[in-house]
């Protein structure tokens, strides 16, 4: 059973838009955890991601997402937003042969 009981529940940002504002704290704890979680199995640098946990879902909560544009200054900065826009299954995956790229790249995601 996984410990992630809010995070299991979202996979697109549209998702994250259904939790009422008084959820998005213990969200972003679980997608800080599921993060060093994952980074932690597959290696690759996160001290970028973790600065980001709470700026990326509240970009995603206020913003129409893949509508409104994001531009992340490195791409090490994006792996929330590639856990929070569909990739979460794939994360452990970033920079491994046929894995997710370690920074937005258009064609793995719309929202990118």
């Amino acid at each position: 059973m996984s410990s992630y009981t809010l995070l299991d529940r979202v996979n697109t940002p549209s998702d994250l838009r259904q939790l009422p504002e008084s959820q998005l704290k213990q969200f972003s704890d679980e997608l800080r955890e599921f993060l060093i979680d994952s980074v932690s199995n597959s290696g690759g640098h996160f001290g970028s991601g973790l600065g980001t946990v709470e700026l990326t879902v509240a970009l995603h909560y206020v913003f129409d997402t893949p509508h409104d544009r994001i531009v992340w200054d490195v791409g090490h900065q994006a792996y929330p937003h590639k856990i929070l826009t569909g990739r979460k299954d794939r994360i452990e995956t970033i920079k491994k042969k046929d894995g997710l790229a370690p920074f937005p790249k258009r064609f793995e995601s719309e929202y990118d």
